[in-house]
């Protein structure tokens, strides 16, 4: 038989099959997936394969097979031993919810957001948030931050998760979608995934920075059908994305603007910095690319953790 997993809890596995039965499953033995060295073999999203056993009249699968899966999202292990914990697979598309104020949401933040998604291979869409509380002047700063990302191709949609606005359209984007919702504590997931769903009361709390960095507790994600044909995973607990790591030389593909221009640089490990004849640069120059882009390209190539409460469209 084969499902989907719906839900982990570390040694039991809640599978759904296309006709809509559930049945308990766990692992037969040790599972090892090529290239990833992770606490749980098997993650939500994943789609299984399991046959039923059958112990004191009690029917439960044992998952046998895991199928390819399109992308993962994981999240690094506290410890050193380079272990990680996958925390959803096979997830269509991404949504991040920005807000100008309280609280404030920085472009190096939604930068450091846009990056992981394509580095995971997901469809990110920023949906600004509380569009109804602004005054003339925030609204054009709004609209123009949305002109920034809607240039290098990316959906942007002013929302209200308070009375409603657009939310018809952030729907249309999930029907038939494996979707997730990612963002600063404050900026509206609970209020625009409980007015998607109002009967869905998501645990969308979020831990603070602070306390993130020492969490220890392994974190279970859970999928639930909406009533329009979509899925969305809830992952209580954790922050949404961490940027993966990846080489210095390959970050610059993760921002499509600049990837679009790599083959026009002279040298093609151009890390687009100090290099000569560099056509991001040039770009750069004939402000046919965002300034907060690059100061946030630079930032995340630096390593520096601490930007992301910095707006680099300020000082442009």
């Amino acid at each position: 038989m084969t499902g989907t997993v719906y839900k982990s809890t570390g040694s039991w596995y809640t599978v759904k099959t296309n006709n809509g039965k559930v049945y308990e499953c766990r692992i037969k033995g040790k599972f090892r997936i090529k290239g990833i060295k992770s606490t749980n073999p098997v993650a939500v999203g994943d789609l299984v394969d399991f046959k039923l056993e059958t112990n004191n009249d009690q029917e439960t699968g044992v998952i046998e097979y895991i199928h390819d899966r399109h992308n993962y999202i994981i999240r690094k292990s506290v410890n050193l031993s380079k272990q990680t914990h996958i925390i959803a697979s096979n997830v269509d598309v991404v949504f991040l919810l920005i807000t100008l104020n309280n609280p404030t949401t920085f472009t190096t933040f939604i930068d450091r957001f846009l990056v992981t998604a394509e580095a995971y291979g997901i469809k990110a869409v920023l949906l600004f948030n509380k569009i109804d509380t602004y005054d003339e002047e925030e609204l054009l700063e709004i609209k123009y931050l949305a002109a920034i990302y809607r240039k290098i191709g990316y959906e942007c949609i002013g929302i209200s998760a308070k009375n409603g606005k657009n939310v018809d359209k952030v729907k249309a984007i999930m029907k038939n979608k494996v979707s997730m919702f990612s963002g600063h504590s404050g900026v509206g997931k609970s209020t625009l995934v409980n007015t998607i769903a109002p009967g869905l009361s998501l645990k969308t709390a979020e831990i603070s920075d602070q306390h993130q960095q020492g969490l220890h507790t392994t974190t279970f994600a859970e999928m639930f059908d909406l009533n329009f044909d979509a899925k969305i995973i809830d992952t209580p607990g954790i922050k949404g994305f961490g940027v993966v790591d990846m080489d210095k030389e390959e970050l610059g593909d993760y921002f499509p603007e600049f990837f679009e221009l790599k083959s026009d640089c002279k040298f093609n490990n151009c890390l687009h910095i100090n290099e000569p004849k560099c056509a991001v640069k040039e770009a750069l120059d004939n402000e046919e690319i965002a300034w907060s882009r690059y100061k946030s390209y630079l930032q995340i190539l630096e390593g520096e953790e601490e930007h992301y409460r910095k707006n680099n469209y300020d000082d442009e």
